[in-house]
């Protein structure tokens, strides 16, 4: 009776450890390569249903747990950002009429849970920083999601990597955990030499408005000059006067980087 015991014990044991409904619970997904092939699809004008599906459904906990590595975390949430942007605008470019309405409401879903552009931009990515605060005040009182998944610290060079469909936004590449760092330097420094003109003799630079309306995450006035003369806009140790460019803000879908 032990014996006959023992190898039924063996055998539930060997079952569990086969059971092929055990191997399907496992989530091997790539999030952040999901979150490329997205974004990757927009740019190309493929058709998208089955990534909307799969991101809408992902389990918010397996999400979390992937997303441990702060480029990682980046590179999602900077792709589905701009992959959204392009899906619904190349869809209904009407939508732009009322900016500030497009980017407030919330109108896709990831992990199960109905989001804005201000949710990833202000609340993730800039680990809740009120949006008109020139990056300077945060909110004390973030919604659960949005605490679960904002970065630890704001890294300013995602002002660089976002693009919000206008013509002055900087160009929408593709970011994954290993090449984030590279690229958005490299993005970063391209966009900035495009868009800025530095005056030698009346020491002056004008720049993009990014820069003005997000201050804060970027050091303030020091700091703004700090990024220029990294990115060689600015010689070393330049004390130049910084004005801002208007923004302009004409739909343009294809600003892409190559």
């Amino acid at each position: 009776m032990h014996q006959l015991q023992k190898l039924t014990f063996l055998l539930f044991i060997s079952i569990g450890t086969f059971s092929p409904y055990k191997a399907q619970s496992i989530d091997k997904t790539d999030y952040v390569e999901l979150s490329a092939e997205f974004l990757k699809k927009n740019m190309e004008g493929k058709e998208v249903k089955a990534e909307v599906s799969k991101i809408k459904n992902i389990p918010a906990d397996s999400l979390h747990k992937y997303l441990k590595n702060p480029s990682a975390k980046k590179a999602f949430w900077i792709n589905i950002y701009n992959a959204f942007i392009l899906y619904q605008l190349k869809n209904d470019p009407t939508l732009y009429e009322d900016r500030s309405e497009f980017f407030s409401n919330s109108s896709f879903t990831v992990a199960g849970r109905k989001l804005s552009f201000d949710d990833v931009e202000h609340g993730i990515l800039r680990r809740s920083t009120w949006k008109y605060s020139l990056g300077y005040i945060k909110n004390p009182v973030a919604p659960d999601f949005e605490a679960k998944f904002r970065l630890g610290e704001v890294d300013e060079r995602i002002h660089f990597a976002l693009n919000c469909g206008a013509k002055s936004c900087p160009p929408v590449a593709i970011y994954n955990a290993e090449n984030y760092e590279k690229k958005v330097n490299t993005v970063a420094r391209n966009f900035l030499k495009r868009v800025s003109t530095y005056n030698k003799v009346e020491n002056k630079v004008h720049t993009t408005s990014i820069f003005s309306w997000f201050r804060g995450d970027f050091g303030g006035t020091n700091g703004i000059r700090s990024t220029l003369i990294r990115y060689e806009v600015l010689p070393k140790e330049s004390d130049a006067t910084i004005e801002f460019e208007e923004y302009d803000w004409t739909l343009d879908l294809n600003n892409y980087y190559e």
